[in-house]
């Protein structure tokens, strides 16, 4: 309140301040002023003047004013709010040490004996503890005090695991609850929770005296009822007739199946009733051993529900009378005539078996043999029905030398006989002097004694021994082979493999050893080549089940080198796979087609180029022998003789070059698939005195006799007949191109069923085996020292012609004895041309 006066009291000091600096400053301003001209208003001026000075400053004045009309206000609201302020003050501070008061007397009521409170605020999981930490179940801890809800610490198992399940369901729930629980020391606590106020608290004591003896019979009170009761409820959910009787024999209690067995409505009606399950003498036998304080047994027919059945009964005397139970021996008894009945009947299978069976009981002794048995060790039927010992037979075996030397019989024998005395059986083999290998198990039987299983093994042992072998051979076999092999199941895990498999995909032995699965070998190999389809592939072929059919791939790997892999299915289910390195026949096979390839492109170029040539060259030649024949012409002038010859022999030249031209374009065409015959009816004998013709010069020049071997009768075939012509020129021109002076050359003509055989032969050198296979190609012309001399290509264009009518050719020839050239022409000639 001061402190507002001191602020109005500055407000009106500068309030009288500001007032006094307008006055001064208005008289100034009068005093500065000029002196007035005559006839001028000074005095005026100067109050016009003095006004305006006025009116500011009386401005400034009434906002000063108001702002201290403001702070006066305030200043009292703020002393009334403090005055009312400082009563609430007090009266709440009163109010406080009353609360205090009470809360000290109630924490004084709670804490009169000790005692531990842990509470849990509501979305708190830290805990507030208060109380007496001196309690015994707290003299173990440690700080802090959180560690009294390690309940482990202090409670055994079994109570902490209790008292935690119920402080969860307290805070979890809300769910109360009241434990009597033994600490580790063996002090009593009461441990109780409650929700009180959002609040889960926790409180526990320690009983003491009084207190605990009343929580210890409160304990054993509810544990007997709850025993009374499951009692009462077992008796009256069993499926067999329960009772009991006071003194005097009256029925004092009964449950439903006791109330089923005797027709009656309800147990309370049996009760009532007093109605008897057991007939009078059987009553009066379990009355009389009962008076005698001896229990009472005994299996007695019973009649429920119309039916006789028996029943095992058993009563016992009892305080405030007897109780008595009969349990349904019905099925029982026909269990244990089926039992008996299996029992021979498995004596008759046992009987029946391949397999020495021998059963000694308790007392080890024989008390069961089958016939395989007796025959097994050629046993006297006699000594085996007398029931001798396991010891009695054992020393027979052995003295008829029918078992195995021991070096000590008798410690063999008592290891033998711990069979007796063990639970699960046991197997050995026993090697016979006579050779014959015995497998023997010996089963200890529930009852008491040994049964002894006896097979002869002797040949699954041999066929094991050869399997053995075998499979020891063929290990060793995939170990020295080459290639890498592998074998995976039908599980896809590798079962068998050969060190060039691991080699090969650099893996380690030691993890192929633990049977890895495909896809984990996929994985190891997929540095060296990771081409997912192939992988697949291999993964299908391996695993799959349906269309196992083998798969062949060729790998080309990241290192360079080509692997040949193949997969085979296995009989039984197993997959073979096998990896061969054909790097090296990989690089050779594609050198050789890169050459054949090369070797191709330049044949065809060099088709190419003599069809162009030929083509360029056509053209002048037939200008050239146009103008030869002209100048023959009788027309155009007498020629000399020496000009007469020299034409003759441009024209004799122009003619071969336009021949061979000509064959040359029909190579090429009928290599460009162009060429098209033109079909009709040939006549064979013509057709040769036509192809005869053109070589009857080179026949006079050279004394060489044509013979023509045909019948009369050969008629003809559908065919080409200029392209037929042709094939014979070019095989009589070669004919008498490699004879000698003075030589026979023949063309004979046979006709079979489908096809027409023209054969030309001559006597000239022949043709050596190492050029025989080139005889047909273009320009490979041999002389082997005969006359001839040709571009090589007439054998060639007979090869084409002939195979363009859908024959074949085929050459005989001797060196030094002559060649024969075969043409078959099919009879019924379909129409044909190059493309196909």
């Amino acid at each position: 309140m001061s402190g507002v006066i001191a602020a109005m009291r500055r407000t009106l000091l500068s309030c009288t301040s500001l007032v006094r600096d307008s006055l001064l400053a208005a008289v100034a301003i009068v005093s500065a002023s000029p002196p007035a001209r005559a006839g001028e208003a000074s005095v005026e001026t100067i109050l016009v003047t003095l006004f305006d000075f006025t009116r500011q400053e009386l401005a400034v004045l009434a906002i000063a004013l108001a702002v201290l009309g403001f702070s006066v206000v305030a200043a009292i609201l703020l002393m009334r709010t403090r005055v009312r302020a400082a009563g609430n003050e007090a009266r709440l501070r009163a109010e406080l040490r009353a609360r205090q008061v009470e809360a000290d007397r109630f924490r004084a009521l709670l804490f009169a004996e000790p005692q531990i409170l842990v509470c849990w605020a509501a979305g708190e999981d830290r805990p507030e503890i208060s109380g007496d930490l001196s309690l015994a179940m707290a003299q173990h801890l440690s700080h802090p005090p959180q560690r009294i809800l390690a309940f482990g610490t202090w409670l055994p198992p079994e109570p902490a695991l209790q008292l935690e399940r119920a402080v969860n369901a307290l805070r979890d729930a809300g769910e109360g609850f009241l434990l009597n629980l033994t600490t580790s020391t063996g002090r009593a606590i009461e441990a109780m929770g409650r929700a009180v106020g959002g609040q889960a608290i926790l409180r526990i004591r320690e009983l003491s005296g009084l207190r605990r003896e009343l929580a210890e019979v409160t304990l054993r009170h509810k544990a007997l009822a709850e025993e009374t009761e499951m009692l009462r409820g077992f008796a009256a959910a069993a499926p067999w007739p329960i009772w009991a009787k006071r003194p005097g024999g009256g029925l004092s209690f009964a449950n439903q199946a006791y109330a089923r067995a005797t027709e009656a409505a309800s147990p309370a009606d049996a009760v009532q009733r007093d109605l008897e399950l057991l007939d009078s003498g059987d009553r009066h036998e379990m009355a009389r051993a009962l008076n005698d304080n001896a229990a009472f047994a005994a299996r007695l027919p019973i009649v429920v529900g119309g039916e006789r059945r028996f029943y095992d009964v058993h009563a016992l005397k009892i305080s405030g009378g007897s109780a008595g139970i009969a349990i349904d021996a019905s099925e029982a008894t026909a269990l244990r005539d089926a039992l008996v009945r299996m029992a021979e009947a498995h004596r008759r299978t046992l009987d029946q078996l391949s397999s020495g069976v021998a059963v000694f009981d308790g007392q080890r002794r024989l008390a069961f043999y089958n016939d395989s048995y007796r025959r097994l060790w050629d046993l006297d039927r006699a000594f085996l029905d007398g029931n001798p010992d396991d010891s009695a037979v054992l020393d027979r075996l052995r003295a008829a030398r029918k078992l195995q030397e021991q070096p000590d019989f008798r410690a063999w024998k008592a290891k033998l006989h711990e069979a007796y005395r063990a639970i699960e059986p046991d197997k050995d083999t026993w090697y016979l002097p006579d050779g014959r290998v015995i497998g023997v198990v010996t089963t200890p039987n529930p009852e008491g004694g040994v049964t002894y299983l006896f097979d002869d093994v002797t040949a699954s042992f041999d066929l094991e021994r050869r399997f053995d072998r075998a499979n020891r051979m063929q290990r060793e076999t995939l170990d020295s082979l080459a290639e890498a092999v592998a074998v995976f199941g039908s599980n896809g895990r590798a079962q068998l493999f050969n060190p060039a498999f691991a080699a090969m995909w650099e893996l380690s032995a030691e993890a192929l050893q633990e049977h890895p699965h495909i896809t984990a070998v996929e994985q190891w190999c997929k540095p060296l080549y990771d081409d997912a389809a192939n992988w697949q592939s291999l993964r299908e072929a391996i695993t799959g089940i349906e269309n196992r059919k083998p798969v062949r791939l060729k790998l080309e790997r990241k290192d360079g080198s080509v692997l040949d892999c193949m997969t085979m299915p296995l009989p039984d289910g197993a997959t073979m796979l096998t990896f061969q390195d054909i790097t090296d026949t990989e690089n050779v096979e594609r050198a050789l087609r890169e050459r054949n390839e090369a070797l191709e492109t330049a044949d065809q170029m060099k088709v190419d180029f003599v069809h162009h040539v030929s083509y360029e060259l056509r053209s002048p030649l037939t200008n050239i022998i146009g103008f030869a024949d002209l100048l023959t012409d009788s027309s155009t002038g007498p020629l000399l003789p020496k000009q007469a010859e020299y034409l003759g022999y441009i024209t004799t030249s122009t003619k071969a070059l336009f021949a061979l031209i000509n064959n040359i374009l029909d190579l090429a065409t009928i290599d460009a698939g162009a060429m098209t015959l033109e079909l009709g009816p040939v006549d064979i004998r013509a057709t040769i005195a036509a192809a005869a013709e053109g070589i009857q010069d080179r026949l006079k020049t050279d004394r060489i006799e044509l013979v023509v071997d045909a019948p009369a009768d050969i008629g003809g075939f559908i065919g080409d007949e200029n392209r037929v012509k042709q094939v014979l020129y070019n095989l009589l021109a070669n004919a008498v191109g490699f004879s000698p002076h003075d030589a026979v050359v023949t063309i004979a003509a046979r006709r079979t069923e489908r096809s027409v055989v023209i054969a030309v032969s001559d006597t000239g050198p022949g043709i050596p085996p190492e050029v025989k296979d080139k005889v047909f190609d273009w320009f490979e012309s041999h002389s082997n020292g005969s006359r001839h001399r040709g571009a090589g290509l007439g054998l060639s264009l007979v090869r084409s012609f002939v195979e363009l009518h859908g024959g074949k050719v085929r050459v005989d020839s001797i060196p030094g004895r002559g060649t024969t050239v075969i043409c078959e022409f099919p009879v019924d000639q379909a129409h044909r041309n190059a493309a196909e």
